[in-house]
Order: C-alpha cells, then structure tokens, then sequence
C-alpha cells in the first residue's frame, strides 16, 4: 500500500470487510473528522462504543501502526483542505492563540482538583517529574519555579531515566506526569511503574480520559486544541505553564514564610552574578 495513501481513501477501500465494531469507528470517522484528530484513544473508543483494542484492530487492518499514525496521516488532510485565504495576520493569530489556550485552560480546571494536587505536592518528601519531548521543556519551568520557593523537584524527560529513577520510589513519592495527549507511551509505562511502587501521581494533560489519567490519582486538565501537525507548539506549552503556575502559587500561598525567605536568599546570592 503506497505511504502516502490518504486516510480516507485507506477507510473507504477496506469498508466491506469491517465488522459491525469496526462499521462504527468508521461512521464515526466519517461524521467527526474534523474532531478525531484532537481526540484521545480512550475518546475515540468511549465516543464509538467500543474497547480500545478494538480500535487498534481496526487502524492496524487498514495499514497503521496504531492510532497516532492514522491521525497524522488524517490530520494532514484536513490541513490542506482548510487551507483557504484568511485577512488575519499571522502576528494576530498567534497572539489569540494564546489568549484562547489561557481562556480555555481557565474553564478546564477544576479547583478541587488542583486543591489536591497542591496538597498532595505539599506533603510529598519526594517530587519527580516525568515529560517526554516538548513536555519536558514544561517540566523543568516546573522545577525552576519550585526551586525558588524552597520545594526540591528531579526532571527526568529521558524514558529509561524514568524508569530507573522508579525503581526508588515510594508512598512518600509525588510524580507530576505532563503529556498533551495522555497518549505517550514513555510517560505512561514509566507513570504505572511508579504506582508498582506507591507512589502518588498528578497528571497535567489535555484529557480527561486516556492511558496516562487511568493511572492517575489526581488530573489538571489543561485545554490547547493541538492536532499531530503541530504537536510541541508553544500554544500547547501556554496552557501547561498555566496549570503549572496555578499549582506554584497555590504551594507559595501555603507555604509563605518558607518561600519568602527562599526567595529573598536566591535575589541575594543571584545578585553577585550581575554586574
């Protein structure tokens, strides 16, 4: 099968063949494609009621590797379909992006669930964080911004460093997991060998619903649309800072003495670096 095969042409050629679970991620396909390419495995599976294996079945059966393969393949279609001429400058659409990213991150979070995070941070003897690619640069502003409060953080965005790091944890462990999709399969393999060991995980994701949050004890959500052709954007990356900054000022608010003083010492000894 040629590789440049569009995607919907692949749903088209194997129609007759699929069975009646798989007729319904068809349907689905075929009424929301604009949408699938934002989605999550587990909503794509929950949205076409079927089970996730089910739908790796099917993406394999028309010659993918898996989900993600197909979405960057469909993705890339509807990019050039919606490629048409807009007045808008770039300069204009890149500031509203962001603003959009914030504005909709605002809504997503949910005070509870960011209260538990804070507390579950506040009391951990043990912080890691786990980030793979453009989500580990979202990890270590994480860590610079703990580290000027006083709370010691380990960034950790290479997968086998994840995974060693694991093997030393406990219930006093805290891991903050950051992954846009909740899909990445270095993150999630190495989240659910922290919880082997008992520890307590915080993910920091665009969905509610996915492999990383099935191992989750608490979920931000963040909420950047981010389709496979734009996967790392720095829009995605605004919307985790938010998270991240929300979960930072909650921990200076309760630890406020400590961080002052914290940060009075680090302007001091930062001072005799300036000229």
């Amino acid at each position: 099968m040629a590789e440049d095969l569009k995607a919907t042409i692949r749903l088209e050629q194997y129609k007759n063949s699929y069975t009646k679970s798989e007729s319904k991620i068809y349907d689905y396909i075929i009424a929301k494609t604009d949408l699938v390419i934002y989605h999550s495995l587990t909503e794509l599976a929950e949205s076409c009621g079927v089970g996730e294996a089910t739908v790796l079945r099917f993406f394999r059966k028309i010659g993918y590797k898996g989900f993600q393969e197909f979405k960057f393949s469909l993705a890339k279609e509807v990019d050039l379909a919606g490629d048409e001429e807009d007045n808008d400058s770039y300069i204009f659409k890149v500031k509203q992006n962001m603003v959009n990213a914030i504005e909709n991150s605002y809504e997503v979070i949910e005070e509870e669930a960011l209260e538990k995070a804070i507390e579950i941070l506040d009391h951990a003897k043990d912080v890691v964080a786990f980030g793979v690619g453009a989500s580990s640069i979202a990890a270590l502003d994480m860590q610079n911004r703990l580290l000027r409060i006083g709370k010691n953080i380990e960034v950790f965005g290479d997968p086998h460093s994840q995974v060693m790091r694991t093997a030393s944890m406990d219930s006093g462990t805290a891991v903050i997991a950051i992954s846009i999709t909740g899909s990445t399969k270095d993150t999630v393999d190495s989240v659910r060998a922290a919880k082997e060991k008992g520890a307590r995980v915080i993910a920091i994701t665009n969905y509610s619903r996915s492999p990383l949050t099935k191992h989750a004890d608490c979920i931000l959500k963040s909420s950047a649309k981010e389709s496979p052709l734009d996967s790392g954007s720095l829009i995605s990356k605004v919307s985790q800072l938010f998270v991240i900054d929300l979960i930072c000022t909650g921990l200076t608010i309760n630890n406020f003495k400590k961080a002052e003083e914290t940060k009075m010492n680090i302007s001091e000894n930062i001072s005799n670096k300036l000229y």
